[in-house]
C-alpha cells in the first residue's frame, strides 16, 4: 500500500493558498509601484551569486601536496 505524500490538511492548505492568490488580486486595490532602489535588490543578489559562482575557491597550498602513500614515518 502506497501512502500519499501530502496529508489531507496540507492539501487543503495548498488549495486555500492557491485560491487566495487567484481571488485577492481581483478584490484588493492596486498597489503603488515600489521605490526605484528597491527594484535593484534582485539584480544585486543575482550579481553577487554569479560572482561567487565564478570566483575561484581559496584552498590553502599545504593541503595540495603529494604524499608517498600516506605514511609519515619513512625511516626505512
Amino acid at each position: 500500500m502506497v501512502r500519499g505524500f501530502f496529508s489531507l490538511r496540507s492539501v487543503a492548505m495548498l488549495i486555500v493558498v492557491a485560491v487566495s492568490l487567484l481571488i485577492l488580486p481581483l478584490v484588493l486595490p492596486p498597489l503603488p509601484p515600489p521605490p526605484v532602489l528597491l527594484l535593484f535588490v534582485p539584480v544585486l543578489i543575482m550579481s553577487l551569486l554569479l560572482f561567487l559562482a565564478l570566483s575561484p575557491s581559496e584552498v590553502p597550498a599545504e593541503e595540495h601536496h603529494e604524499t608517498d602513500g600516506g605514511d609519515e614515518d619513512n625511516s626505512a
